[in-house]
């Protein structure tokens, strides 16, 4: 934050207080990032269920006629797919095919469609989405992030918690599907996503109604959950996060993220680009590792390999449910096989470490 500028605040501030959260700066908010601690949070989502306040993410409403010809111009998955109750995962792109932003979008109806973007692009992810539409007939770009509070409900937990208060029944809701109903007798947008590799839901909710439902599902079971535990998480999960695993210099084929790029649907935005660098092959290519050893490798770490830096590392952590130290690095794809052995210089000392299949956690299903 700039001198004399304040923080935003969720509406759920207030809730955070209550909890004794641990209140930081992130992208401009101020978000918990742990209230009891980060592994018990964490362990908490894994053999339960935590409860997430993600009302920093960036919600923008596309519409009209043309919004679906559109989207599908602008983002690499095949919107086309999409029917009413569905969402996907895509991505905002450059020309060159590197990552403005990666993004959900939701088909609400034919015509109308909900992008999420993340709390530190949301500005920017807008002006991108607006300036592109501008001129374009029949497309609608209207930023309705302070419309929305978002709760994200996650863990083996989340459906029996939730189902007694939602309407419609959320038991049978596939993956990747939502519906508009309510939770606790309040409007909801009910989806059935997350960021954690856990079954759970994202909810939805108008800012005045977000303080009851928390504590609504608190009551019901759930644990508040910080930024701490949702990145330990989703790192197990080797779920990208924009600003390590992905930003305007990495492609999806990089970043193991081409199963979101439909290349056969027709052209868009930054798909030269990516059939150019498809044909010549990829320079590098995101890998799990583990550390051998005692030691914790952190994003901007370089990887090494005989004496030479050969990539870096994009996240690192200790991991609660494994109990040792995992990552993420982006190394020449001739380094990227299973069982490689690679070092990660940790100021100037060699931390052992070896190239391990991703994702680090699958839940039981």
């Amino acid at each position: 934050m700039s001198e004399g500028q304040s923080l935003q605040r969720t509406p759920l501030y207030g809730c955070h207080l209550e909890a004794a959260a641990r209140m930081v700066d992130f992208a401009g908010w101020e978000m918990p990032v742990q209230y009891a601690g980060v592994i018990e949070e964490h362990r908490a989502v894994r053999t339960a269920a935590g409860l997430f306040d993600v009302s920093h993410m960036g919600e923008v409403r596309v519409k009209g006629a043309g919004a679906e010809a559109f989207l599908q111009r602008l983002t690499p998955n095949d919107v086309s797919k999409l029917v009413p109750g569905r969402a996907h995962y895509s991505g905002l792109l450059t020309e060159q095919g590197t990552y403005i932003d990666d993004i959900l979008i939701y088909r609400l109806a034919p015509e109308d469609f909900l992008v999420v973007v993340n709390a530190s692009n949301a500005p920017r992810d807008f002006e991108w989405i607006a300036a592109r539409a501008a001129g374009v007939p029949d497309v609608e770009v209207v930023n309705e992030s302070d419309r929305y509070a978002l709760l994200a409900l996650q863990g083996p937990q989340a459906v029996s918690i939730l189902a007694p208060l939602a309407s419609p029944d959320v038991t049978g809701l596939k993956y990747y599907g939502f519906a508009q109903g309510t939770v606790d007798g309040v409007p909801a947008l009910i989806s059935r996503t997350g960021y954690t590799g856990e079954d759970g839901f994202e909810l939805y909710l108008a800012p005045e109604d977000a303080p009851r439902v928390w504590r609504r599902l608190l009551d019901a079971g759930a644990v508040p959950a910080g930024l701490g535990a949702r990145d330990t998480l989703r790192l197990e999960a080797a779920m990208a996060l924009y600003g390590h695993e992905i930003d305007e210099t990495t492609t999806p084929w990089e970043a193991g993220l081409g199963w979101v790029v439909k290349m056969d649907k027709g052209d868009f935005l930054g798909r030269d680009a990516l059939a150019a660098q498809k044909g010549r092959g990829i320079p590098r290519k995101l890998v799990g590792f583990e550390v051998q050893g005692r030691g914790i490798a952190r994003q901007g770490h370089t990887v090494v390999s005989e004496g030479g830096t050969v990539g870096a590392v994009t996240s690192g952590t200790w991991s609660p449910t494994f109990e040792k130290a995992l990552g993420l690095a982006y190394v020449p794809p001739e380094l990227a096989a299973v069982g490689t052995a690679l070092a990660i210089d940790v100021r100037g000392r060699a931390l052992p470490a070896v190239v391990v299949e991703t994702p680090f956690y699958r839940r039981a299903r």
